[in-house]
């Protein structure tokens, strides 16, 4: 099974810029659903949180600065980094979208090579395993290029779910995950695996680095690192 890349839901109601954006940012290796209007941009989250939105600010019905203002007052989906776009490109606007949320801003007519960057600068914050950058966390060290994982300076073999299960933890150290948030994260969304999967592999994880102490266990919630 391969790595599974960062999901970007691209919430646009042009066909012509929803496709283009669509084909550029898949063939960049990301996983991409669409949403026409901001109703289905919030059903789309509600069902699957995205790792990044790219958020038209003109839709019709809710606007898009409405669906970052209420996205970013749920606990749950505030941390989803939002990069807004929009036709208005005065000083005046750009604050609005930054004061109401946004992550970024970007003002049409835009370069894709442009956006593509942004989102790779945003994902190397959000999600750096992905992008190539080397994890630390107290003794334990994490390259995601070279694929390989050292504990106080001996290395570790991991199988490769249990690879994105250390990556998955260490992108956010101190994050409790439940079991269908890593079943998304680690195996994808159109998989279907049982919760008990996630059990099991935690613990070749734990037996890997040898013990309990890096991994706990959250009684109700799920796992944590540390």
């Amino acid at each position: 099974m391969v790595a599974v890349s960062p999901t970007i839901l691209l919430v646009e109601d042009e066909p012509a810029q929803r496709e283009i954006l669509s084909y550029n940012l898949t063939a960049e290796g990301y996983r991409v659903a669409t949403a026409a209007d901001g109703d289905e941009a919030l059903v789309q989250v509600d069902e699957a949180a995205p790792d990044l939105i790219l958020l038209d600010w003109m839709l019709p019905g809710v606007s898009g600065i409405e669906i970052c203002r209420r996205l970013k007052l749920r606990s749950e989906t505030r941390a989803i980094p939002i990069i807004m776009i929009s036709a208005r490109s005065e000083e005046v606007d750009r604050v609005r979208g930054l004061e109401t949320g946004a992550d970024d801003y970007v003002s049409k007519p835009y370069s894709v090579i442009e956006l593509l960057a942004r989102v790779r600068a945003m994902l190397r914050r959000t999600r750096p395993a992905t992008v190539g950058v080397v994890l630390e966390w107290a003794d334990i060290r994490l390259d995601p290029e070279t694929h390989r994982v050292h504990r106080a300076g001996g290395e570790v073999h991991l199988g490769p779910t249990e690879f994105r299960l250390l990556s998955t933890f260490m992108e956010k150290p101190g994050r409790v995950w439940s079991r269908e948030q890593l079943l998304d994260r680690v195996w994808g969304r159109d998989i279907y695996v049982d919760t008990r999967t996630v059990d099991v592999h935690i613990g070749r994880l734990r037996k890997a680095l040898g013990g309990q102490d890096v991994l706990r266990t959250v009684r109700g919630a799920g796992y944590a690192l540390g």
